[in-house]
């Protein structure tokens, strides 16, 4: 098995945020931070002190860390030296060690901090690892991400996952663009939805969300696809989900109104909020934003199709058309009518 390589970062707790969100930059995927700065808070507000180890208790609460995970083909040296730019130029103090890692290492190194999470009103998601939770009423989504995006944890999936609840009508049809591990999609089958197509470029991903349908059981339903979704996908949807990055949700916005039907929902998440009013402007040339919600630094966004917008002048001078063609032919029904022995009365605005 080849070996990857661990990049683990230490910064101080207070500048963690900053350092995740640069070192997204260098991998979107592959990550995962220890920050226990507000653990016992944590633990109240989830109610599962026991799922929580005890060893955590005992972790520095002043130091965080972030644990980037880079593949054999990717450079070490490139990326610690771009770390280390931008660290230094935001002020972030820092140390940068570099370890080998086995692929198996580092999908299981993250699972031991990853405990059921309640989304929205009606989910659950459970690793797929984890037997001792409580699900009360909630619909439990069994996830395991494996390599790919998506568990659940982050603002940017949370977000999206509580507009599909906002919007989702039983029956409709879903388009998950940019799919990874398919959370989004088969949640949409759990709460609802018929059927759903998880698009990813990333054959990992795919596979991943595929395995993760027939965990659920709805993989009669959920279709997943490796490809441009421009080039592989068919047909018109209810809901459309982009949970991926700013700039790609700016560059495929034109193509998927072309995959929505004409009262659909389009959802786009993992817009980092520096960045939300120019992907507001954006996709507004297409759309028309119906929700925004922002958390922790994230925005996500909920849009419709833009209706068509005519040149009032333009607009004046087609109802004056349309009054004159109208009158003319309500003239004509007139004595038509009148030689038959009936007259009606028309509103004068038809």
């Amino acid at each position: 098995m080849e070996s990857w390589t661990e990049i683990k970062i230490s910064v101080d707790a207070k500048d963690i945020d900053r350092a995740s969100d640069i070192a997204n930059v260098v991998v979107p995927y592959g990550i995962y931070i220890e920050d226990y700065t507000n653990l016992e808070q944590e633990v109240e507000d989830i109610a599962h002190i026991d799922l929580i180890d005890e060893d955590l208790l005992a972790k520095d609460r002043n130091k965080a860390f972030v644990h980037i995970y880079l593949e054999p083909d990717v450079s070490p040296s490139e990326a610690v030296a771009f770390l280390s730019e931008r660290y230094n130029a935001e002020g972030i103090k820092h140390s940068i060690e570099l370890l080998d890692c086995l692929e198996e290492d580092w999908r299981n190194n993250w699972k031991k901090y990853f405990n059921p999470i309640e989304v929205g009103e009606k989910l659950l998601i459970r690793p797929s690892w984890r037997d001792d939770y409580d699900a009360g009423n909630r619909k439990v989504l069994n996830i395991d991400p494996g390599l790919a995006f998506g568990t659940g944890g982050h603002e940017t999936t949370r977000l999206c996952l509580e507009m599909c609840e906002k919007y989702l009508k039983t029956g409709d049809s879903v388009l998950d663009v940019g799919c990874g591990s398919g959370i989004l999609g088969i949640a949409t089958l759990l709460l609802g939805a018929d059927c759903a197509v998880g698009v990813d470029i990333d054959e990992t991903a795919v596979r991943t969300a595929a395995e993760n349908a027939e965990i659920n059981g709805v993989a009669d339903r959920f279709t997943a696809i490796c490809g441009s979704f421009t080039d592989k996908v068919e047909g018109k949807y209810d809901i459309v989900l982009a949970n991926i990055v700013a700039d790609a949700i700016m560059f495929l916005s034109k193509g998927i109104k072309n995959f929505m039907k004409d009262d659909a929902v389009y959802i786009m998440s993992g817009i980092i909020d520096t960045r939300a009013e120019e992907v507001k402007a954006s996709v507004s040339q297409y759309f028309d934003i119906i929700e925004e919600h922002l958390d922790n630094g994230w925005a996500c966004f909920a849009a419709r199709r833009a209706a068509v917008r005519q040149d009032p002048a333009r607009a004046f001078h087609a109802r004056l058309r349309t009054r004159h063609v109208v009158a003319r032919g309500r003239d004509r029904r007139h004595h038509l009518e009148q030689g038959r022995g009936h007259v009606r009365k028309y509103d004068p605005c038809l």
